[in-house]
């Protein structure tokens, strides 16, 4: 009886240390072995590219001539219609660009009320609204003002995240642990040193691996998100054996597998 005691205690053991998931894998932003280390507080430079329009892209034009700004104001006579449908939209979840916006179709073209298609594919967003303008020349001949932005940043989270889905945030730029925050962060067995980032480029797709727990990733290409990623999040070892996420749920569950045994051993006797 004694030996059948130690075993199961020395089984509890294993299974909480085996079971347990370390700080070092769920902590981001480490200074890890081996690489360069980043002190708090060191200035971090980084260049970020223009963004270039691609399939798929939402974009909101804006287009004021002198008597629009006369009448309306430098913010134009769309702001009290557009704030209601931001309020309609973040309410029910929608996307006020996929309604108001123009989207770049297979051929690279939106298509403009009275202009017709303007092609803005692989173009930046200022080199956008000049291709605009140029064409709205031939049939304004006053003064005009034209803006062109980005309809908001659509991208997809998938895996080990506590709210996966997908989202779109109205803002020009968003870094990775913004895109995390917003699906609700990475549950505690996700693999945050292998995080597969989906990155559509004017060519193709391409797949790039992430380790989250390196600080590195401040320097990286990937530290800010694009329109259209897609992050996924595999799972660790320890969701496949069916172990806790802690010392004290791997406990438990081992508590209740040997509390079944003894009543189905004490049952056959």
């Amino acid at each position: 009886m004694r030996n059948f005691r130690l075993g199961i205690i020395y089984i509890l053991f294993l299974s909480a240390v085996s079971g347990c998931i370390s700080n070092e894998k769920i902590i981001y932003l480490q200074n890890l072995e081996g690489n360069s280390p980043i002190a708090d507080g060191e200035l971090i430079t980084y260049e970020i590219p223009d963004y270039k329009l691609q399939y798929n892209d939402i974009i909101d034009v804006n287009v004021q001539t002198i008597d629009d700004m006369l009448q309306f104001g430098f913010n134009g006579k769309n702001v009290q219609t557009n704030s209601q449908m931001g309020n309609i939209a973040g309410q029910s979840g929608g996307d006020i660009y996929y309604m108001t916006g123009y989207t770049v179709d297979q051929n690279g073209n939106i298509r403009l009320p009275i202009v017709g298609d303007v092609q803005v594919k692989d173009k930046t967003l200022e080199d956008a609204r000049k291709a605009i303008e140029e064409q709205l020349r031939a049939y304004v001949t006053s003064e005009l003002y034209v803006k062109v932005k980005l309809g908001g940043i659509r991208y997809a989270a998938l895996g080990e995240f506590r709210r996966p889905g997908k989202f779109v945030v109205l803002q020009d730029r968003m870094t990775i642990f913004e895109a995390i925050a917003n699906a609700g962060d990475l549950t505690t067995v996700a693999k945050r040193n292998e995080v597969l980032l989906i990155r559509q480029y004017p060519e193709g797709t391409r797949l790039h691996r992430i380790n989250l727990n390196d600080r590195q990733v401040v320097e990286s290409p990937f530290y800010f998100i694009q329109p259209n990623d897609q992050l996924y999040a595999e799972p660790m070892k320890v969701r496949e054996i069916g172990a806790g996420e802690n010392a004290a749920q791997s406990i438990s569950l081992v508590i209740s597998a040997i509390t079944a045994l003894a009543l189905v051993l004490n049952f056959i006797k």
